[in-house]
């Protein structure tokens, strides 16, 4: 089951990473499906593939690394760097997928700029102004 969860994630990335197809992604997600961010922003299947097509334009040229691929039980976790061209902007990435059934059902994400890693080793402490 680990291993068919995991395969069913990097296919739905690559369909995505690769062609930037949007509706390639689709397929591969319930009807029920929901995103969720920090705090309680979640979206639907419609809303979330609607986000992702509006943000291809901003995020031509993309590029994405997956650097890590794990699974357990009916979650896969990917860790993935993505960057603008250009030297444009860096961003780590946790993405966390439930897969019910064959299909992604939920996806968490959690973005952090690369460039605010070292003031995020404290985000208890006060902001400096």
């Amino acid at each position: 089951m680990t291993t068919e969860n995991k395969s069913i994630v990097q296919r739905a990335l690559a369909g995505l990473i690769d062609t930037g197809d949007v509706d390639a992604l689709a397929p591969f997600l319930s009807d029920d499906f929901v995103h969720h961010r920090p705090g309680t922003t979640t979206s639907t299947k419609v809303e979330w593939l609607a986000a992702v097509r509006a943000a291809l334009v901003p995020l031509a040229g993309m590029q994405v690394e997956l650097h890590q691929v794990l699974a357990e039980g009916d979650h896969v976790v990917v860790y993935s760097r993505r960057w603008l061209p250009d030297a444009g902007p860096e961003i780590a990435v946790v993405d966390i997928w439930r897969i019910d059934d064959g299909l992604i059902a939920e996806a968490w994400e959690i973005i952090e700029p690369v460039g605010r890693v070292a003031a995020n080793l404290a985000w208890w402490q006060p902001a400096e102004h």
